[in-house]
């Protein structure tokens, strides 16, 4: 991970991002309840699910933000920077399909 950038591809939709990660963090605290309270499994599992779908929507955001505007404003730079950038990208994508 590098930080010589001078902002993060997703600062335009920071917001938006932000607000879906609040609302995730929603989620989380109500499967804590949901166990508290012992809900039935197959409940705990379908919101399980739905938050997991809904990390991986943010992951894709910013996966989506870092291709259009990091990896592409290095590639036109050209050089180490480029090849750092899509072998990055490589492999934040290789981690998002293990997951």
């Amino acid at each position: 991970m590098t930080g010589d950038h001078a902002a993060p591809g997703y600062s335009d939709d920071k917001v938006a991002v932000l607000k879906r990660l609040k609302r995730i963090e929603g989620q989380v605290r109500g499967l804590t309840r949901m166990v508290e309270d012992d809900t039935y499994c197959i409940d705990v599992l379908t919101q399980v699910s739905a938050t997991t779908k809904a990390l991986e929507a943010v992951a894709l955001k910013l996966l989506d933000e870092h291709l259009a505007h990091c990896v592409v404003d290095a590639a036109r730079a050209g050089g180490d920077e480029a090849d750092l950038k899509v072998k990055e990208a490589s492999q934040a994508i290789a981690r998002l399909v293990r997951s």
